[in-house]
């Protein structure tokens, strides 16, 4: 059991509030079972209340359904009409931005005896308890104080965890071969600062604390100054899923006699009464999952590399229902019926030629 809506009383038409946040793997089959109840009591044992039917899916049907909503019949009470569902599914808006930023620095402390300093930039993310955890370190400019640093990306997750207030600690060190590198200064900033992008608000001066407690007439110790900054949006698989992508699912098997005599248990393509071979466990992998997101559930279902009857010619693109006019299959039952059924027609012969069916899927 992942979870419970709240409980509406009085209603045969209700609208649940609560919201499950769950995991989504594309690559994996997830399924879904939603149980009804009319709830007569307290009690959170689901044996002493009604129940009023339930609901199978995955969760790749709902997200691949149009608009990310799923409409579906209750089942499980024969006999008798349970009435339906409706099931939607959103992506959490976890601040999928990454920024590009440069920034530039002027007259640092000169820290190196016999050359000026090697400058780089540490930048922090303030932490909900107060500490600082890294999050990006820009190279090294050899022997200036007036360094420009290349631009970056970084995502606004790492930066700032989403929270455009939050302090950003960037510290500016000189670098040394030993790893003793040299604390310059620092300075803080957040995000949404540095969203104003160039300007006077990000031109930073660069403060050692050390110094500015034992000098009385300390400055600073340079300034950093923020060139650009531009904001790019991660477009998601499922941003292209909501927008109507289709995923159109092709299959091509190869029957080429390096896979071993289909009768023969050491064979890929062994015709084992009890149980699917290689092939079908592929097809059937593959194709559960991307069914969800095909509307037609139509699936062209090619062969290359088997003499084909009557007459025996080799072919590297031929239709597994036999029908080259219409190729398409229905469901991955469809695909593994023809699979099936051309398996105990053609001889398995060579060579390995994918061109054809990569042409033929490309037209």
């Amino acid at each position: 059991q992942f979870g419970r809506t709240e409980v509406i009383d009085n209603t045969l038409n209700p609208d649940f509030v609560r919201k499950f946040i769950m995991d989504y793997f594309f690559e994996e089959r997830e399924n879904l079972r939603f149980d009804f109840y009319d709830v007569d009591s307290k009690s959170p044992n689901l044996s002493k209340h009604d129940f009023l039917g339930q609901m199978f899916c995955t969760l790749g049907e709902i997200v691949g359904s149009q608009g990310s909503r799923l409409e579906k019949t209750i089942v499980g009470i024969p006999g008798k009409k349970c009435g339906t569902v409706i099931v939607t599914a959103e992506e959490l808006g976890c601040c999928r931005d990454s920024v590009l930023m440069q920034f530039c620095a002027n007259k640092l402390d000169k820290k190196d005896f016999f050359g000026k300093s090697d400058p780089f930039l540490v930048f922090h993310r303030s932490n909900e308890d107060g500490s600082f955890t890294i999050c990006h370190k820009t190279e090294v400019v050899k022997n200036t104080l007036n360094p420009v640093w290349q631009a970056f990306k970084i995502s606004v997750r790492a930066l700032c965890n989403g929270d455009y207030d939050r302090t950003i600690k960037v510290e500016v060190y000189d670098w040394d071969r030993d790893g003793s590198h040299d604390f310059i200064g620092e300075f803080t900033t957040s995000y949404r600062e540095l969203s104003r992008g160039q300007s006077q608000f990000n031109v930073y001066e660069v403060i050692n604390p050390k110094k500015k407690g034992k000098k009385k007439k300390y400055v600073n110790s340079g300034t950093v100054t923020l060139l650009s900054f531009l904001i790019e949006t991660e477009v998601s698989f499922l941003d292209y899923i909501k927008g109507g992508t289709q995923i159109n699912f092709t299959v091509a098997i190869d029957f080429t006699a390096s896979n071993g005599n289909p009768s023969q248990p050491t064979s890929l393509h062994y015709m084992n009464p009890y149980q699917l071979n290689a092939y079908g466990m592929a097809l059937k992998a593959v194709g559960e999952i991307i069914q969800d997101y095909d509307s037609d559930k139509m699936f062209p279902a090619l062969g290359f590399g088997a003499r084909l009857p009557p007459d025996g010619r080799v072919s590297h693109e031929f239709a597994l229902n036999g029908n080259p006019q219409n190729p398409y299959c229905h469901g991955i039952d469809g695909v593994m019926e023809a699979y099936y059924r051309s398996l105990k027609s053609v001889q398995l012969y060579g060579p390995t030629n994918f061109a054809p069916v990569i042409n033929h899927v490309a037209r």
